[in-house]
C-alpha cells in the first residue's frame, strides 16, 4: 500500500473536501468552534493490509478535521452481520458500517435505520462511478450507501496444480469442470476447496447454478416476488447434487471454515493443498494473507463459473456483489457523508484496490488493476450480459439464511433440491 507519498496526496484531498463541503454537522470541525466528535466505524477488514489501509485513511481524514476522531472496529466477516443486526435493533448502531445491499439493506431502510445520502454525494464522485454500481444501494430513487468496490465471483485456481494435473485450458462448461476435477484427483490434489462450515460459501455453488439455469427474467421476478415455483430453482439444486456426487471438494469440507487460517478453504488454496475455490474478488487478498510468506500467490488464476448445458441463463452473466458503506440514521449526516466522499477519491480508491486486492468502484482508479486474476474478473464483469447480487443478500436476512442452511443440509445428505426450494418458500411465507 502507498505510504508517505500517498498519505500526503490523500491529506490534500481531505482538506479540499473539507473546504468544498463546508462541514456543518454537529459543529464537528473544532476549527470552526464546534465540539469534538467521534464517529464509530464497523468494518470486516481483519487482515493486516486491510486494517492498515483504514488506519492510514482515517488518520488522514482526522488530520484534516480537528476535533474529529474515527473509532475503527474490525469484526470478522462471519460475525459482522449478526452483530450489526443486534446493534441496529437495540438502537446502538455505529455511525458507519459495511453494507451488503439487497433485501438486508431494504429492511434497514424500512426500519428507518439508514441515512439517505442521495444529495450528499460529491458531484466528482458521481461522475467517477458507473451509475449501475450505485444501483444495489438505491431504493425508490434514494441512495443509502457508498459503493467502494465491485466483486464478480468466479473460480480461483492454481496454475501450478493445473499444470501438474495436465489441465491445459480453464473449464468453460460443467462437463469440462468435472473433467478437471477427475484429473486433479488422479494427480493427488484436492480439486476444490469449500468452507461449508460458514454456510454461505457452499450456498454460492447453488447461486451459480441458479444463475445458469434460470433466465434473467425468471430470476428477477422470483427475487422480487419471493416466489420459486419455476423448475429452474429445482434444476439448479439437482445440478449441484450431481456435481457434488463426483466428490470434488476437500475432505472435511462440511467442517472447514472459509477464511480463517491455513486450514480454511482459502488457506488450502494458498498452500497448494487444493486447486480451486469459488469466491468473490476479495479472495485474492485473503489467499495472499494465508500463504507462508503472506505474499500474493504467484500462480493464482481466475475463470468465470462454467456454462450449464440446457440452462436458460446467459453464460456470461456474473454473480457478485458491491461492497460499500452506509451511515446510520443517527450519525452526523454531513460529516459521515464527507468521509464516504473522501474514501472515494482517486488516490484513496487506488490505495484501497492495492490493499484489498479489490476492483475499485471509481473508474479513474481502475488502472491499478493491470493484470492477473483481478484483471480477468474485471473484464468478465465488464463483458457480462448482466450482474446479479448474491442471492442471500437479494432475498433478505430470513429467506437468505434459510437458503444457505438448506444448501448445506443437502450437501450433508440431509435434504435434496426440492428441500432447498421448500425452505425458501417457507421462510418467504413468514415475511
Amino acid at each position: 500500500m502507498k505510504q508517505s507519498a500517498g498519505r500526503g496526496r490523500r491529506l490534500g484531498a481531505a482538506a479540499a473536501l473539507a473546504a468544498s463541503l463546508a462541514l456543518t454537522a454537529c459543529g464537528a470541525n473544532s476549527a470552526d468552534g464546534g465540539e469534538e466528535v467521534t464517529l464509530t466505524f464497523w468494518n470486516n477488514s481483519t487482515t493486516p493490509a486491510w486494517a492498515a489501509y483504514w488506519e492510514e485513511v482515517t488518520a488522514d481524514f482526522e488530520a484534516a478535521h480537528e476535533g474529529v476522531t474515527i473509532d475503527v472496529v474490525a469484526i470478522s466477516n462471519e460475525d459482522i452481520d449478526g452483530k450489526l443486526q443486534t446493534a441496529l435493533a437495540g438502537g446502538q448502531a455505529p455511525d458507519l458500517f459495511v453494507q451488503r445491499g439487497g433485501g438486508k439493506m431494504a429492511d434497514m431502510v424500512e426500519a428507518g435505520q439508514l441515512l439517505d445520502i442521495t444529495d450528499l454525494v460529491d458531484p466528482e464522485v458521481r461522475e467517477s462511478v458507473a451509475e449501475g454500481t450505485f444501483a444495489p444501494y438505491t431504493i425508490d430513487g434514494s441512495l443509502y450507501a457508498m459503493p467502494t468496490s465491485f466483486q464478480p465471483e468466479g473460480i480461483y485456481y492454481s496454475q501450478e496444480l493445473f499444470d501438474a494435473a495436465g489441465i491445459t485450458e480453464t473449464p468453460t462448461t460443467i462437463a469440462e469442470l468435472s473433467d478437471a476435477v477427475a484429473k486433479l484427483k488422479e494427480s493427488g490434489t484436492a480439486p476444490i476447496a469449500l468452507g461449508a462450515k460458514d454456510a454461505w460459501p457452499a450456498a454460492h455453488w447453488y447461486y451459480q447454478f441458479v444463475l445458469r439455469e434460470c433466465s434473467q427474467e425468471t430470476l428477477e421476478s422470483s427475487l422480487a416476488e419471493l416466489e420459486f415455483s419455476d423448475q429452474c430453482w429445482v434444476d439448479a439444486g439437482d445440478d449441484l447434487a450431481d456435481f457434488a456426487g463426483t466428490e470434488p471438494f476437500n475432505s472435511g469440507f462440511l467442517t472447514t471454515s472459509a477464511q480463517q487460517g491455513a486450514g480454511s478453504s482459502a488457506g488450502l488454496v494458498a498452500n497448494h493443498q487444493a486447486a480451486m475455490e469459488l469466491m468473490g474478488t476479495w479472495d485474492v487478498g485473503v489467499i495472499a494473507s494465508l500463504t507462508p510468506d503472506e505474499q500474493p500467490l504467484p500462480d493464482l488464476g481466475w475463470f468465470p463459473f462454467p456454462a450449464v448445458e440446457g440452462g436458460e441463463g446467459d453464460p456470461t452473466a456474473i454473480m457478485g456483489g458491491v461492497d460499500g458503506y452506509s451511515c446510520s440514521a443517527t450519525a452526523p449526516a454531513e460529516l459521515c457523508a464527507e468521509f464516504l466522499n473522501f474514501i472515494m477519491t482517486k488516490d484513496n480508491q487506488e490505495a484501497y484496490a492495492e490493499a484489498f486486492d479489490m476492483l475499485p468502484a471509481n473508474r479513474d482508479a481502475q488502472g491499478v488493476i493491470a493484470a492477473g486474476p483481478l484483471a480477468d474478473a474485471m473484464q468478465a464483469g465488464n463483458d457480462a450480459a448482466y450482474s446479479q447480487v448474491w442471492l442471500d443478500t437479494s432475498l433478505g436476512q430470513n429467506v437468505g439464511n434459510a437458503l444457505n442452511v438448506a444448501v448445506v443440509d443437502m450437501l450433508a445428505g440431509k435434504g435434496d433440491a426440492q428441500g432447498i426450494v421448500d425452505a425458501m418458500a417457507a421462510a418467504a411465507a413468514k415475511e
